[in-house]
């Protein structure tokens, strides 16, 4: 009966990690439309549902702490609990880096955009893929979709090498726009860590399965502008 009820409530809580990133994923991609649609009301409203996300994740953490104090699991099920709280944790970061745009789209203001953001909106739907079957392959426990994944990275560091030499194009053309120039690197830059950050949850998924600890190969720069 204790196994049964440990395996219920195990998996509860598994679909309480995918409903937290389904709100981590529906911030971000919000995150970067508003700031393409210059919408303002939309930012603001990602920036207050953060808290959501925080109260969230802390209660996954609380219900985790719970189940490893009164159901006596097993080796194999302290891996699972320990990627949840790992995997919590890097989807709340995750949902900063989307804060963290939208707090860039007040600083722009009604202010026009240097130009239409093409490759920006190319890496969130990438980092937005990525972190879709990053979560499906934890639900699922499979150990080559997470070893596939994270190789994805390479695409949106490249994207972002992209942004980053156009906009130096833009800021040697006219030293005036350096400001928002700056401003939408940082947004590229929360782009690429929050794929980092699915490179992070997979290497937990291998963890879950096997016992390894193995790091992945990824780029690794400075946090972006998360909580700004």
């Amino acid at each position: 009966m204790l196994r049964q009820t440990f395996e219920r409530d195990l998996r509860r809580l598994q679909d309480e990690v995918l409903a937290l990133g389904n709100m981590v994923e529906r911030a971000l991609a919000e995150s970067v439309e508003a700031l393409k649609r210059r919408d303002l009301v939309a930012a603001r409203r990602i920036i207050a549902d953060d808290s959501k996300i925080n109260a969230k994740r802390f209660t996954i953490e609380g219900e985790v702490l719970v189940l490893i104090a009164t159901q006596q699991p097993m080796a194999s099920d302290l891996r699972v609990l320990a990627a949840i709280l790992e995997t919590v944790t890097e989807l709340e970061r995750i949902g900063d880096y989307a804060k963290g745009i939208s707090r860039i789209s007040e600083m722009i203001g009604d202010a026009p955009l240097l130009k239409p953001l093409v490759d920006v909106p190319r890496m969130s739907a990438k980092a937005l893929d990525m972190l879709h079957r990053a979560l499906d392959a934890f639900v699922r426990q499979d150990v080559e979709a997470a070893r596939a994944i994270p190789k994805e990275d390479d695409e949106v560091d490249a994207l972002y090498n992209q942004v980053y030499r156009e906009l130096l194009t833009y800021i040697i053309e006219d030293p005036s726009r350096m400001e928002q120039a700056n401003q939408l690197l940082w947004v590229a830059h929360n782009l690429e860590r929050a794929a980092d950050r699915v490179t992070n949850i997979c290497e937990r998924v291998v963890f879950t399965v096997t016992g390894e600890m193995t790091e992945m190969d990824t780029t690794d720069t400075e946090e972006g502008i998360a909580g700004v």
